[in-house]
């Protein structure tokens, strides 16, 4: 992945106003780079951006495309803390997620292409994953609830044996989406 696979705008203040932190590339720790960790708007120039909650790329994750998200609930996040973000590398056009109801890819397994506003309605039988496989240069977004919504978790190309390795506190999953990547 290049070093700026895209730019992303950090703002202090809702409404961007305020200090502002231009990142274009990973940023492990706003901090290091004199930035508070309160971060109420947000304008993803171009890109698809993982951030996180906590510095090293920890905590609650959450996704954001182009566009602009003028306070934390535009991102679905109930507070301002934010302390981390990366790109997601992602350059191809082949998306492919196999799921499991079991871990270390177990039981019942489906697979997507498209995204999937409520895996229960398509078939999917619990309300929960264990396991994942990513394949091709797309990344997925794991919703807790349905219709996208609820915490969510991003998964890249690699196999996912539990839980555990995409830092969910449970398996609970609902919605699916593919990101996509606007520039």
């Amino acid at each position: 992945m290049s070093q700026c696979s895209g730019k992303i705008t950090f703002y202090e203040g809702k409404y961007f106003t305020g200090r502002k932190l231009e990142v274009c590339g990973n940023c492990d720790n706003f901090q290091d780079r004199g930035f508070t960790n309160r971060v109420n708007s947000i304008c993803v120039q171009s890109g698809a951006w993982i951030c996180f909650e906590l510095p090293n790329f920890q905590g609650q994750q959450y996704i954001l495309e182009h566009g602009e998200y003028a306070d934390f609930h535009c991102w679905n996040s109930h507070n301002d803390h934010m302390g981390a973000c990366r790109p997601v590398g992602m350059h191809g056009e082949h998306y492919r997620i196999e799921i499991f109801d079991g871990s270390h890819f177990s039981g019942h397994c489906m697979e997507f292409t498209e995204d999937c506003s409520f895996l229960q309605r398509k078939g999917w039988k619990k309300n929960c994953i264990n396991a994942i496989k990513v394949y091709g240069d797309g990344a997925w977004v794991l919703y807790e609830e349905p219709n996208y919504r609820g915490r969510m978790y991003v998964v890249e190309r690699g196999e996912y044996s539990s839980f555990t390795m995409w830092q969910a506190h449970s398996a609970t999953t609902q919605s699916i989406r593919r990101v996509v990547n606007y520039f």
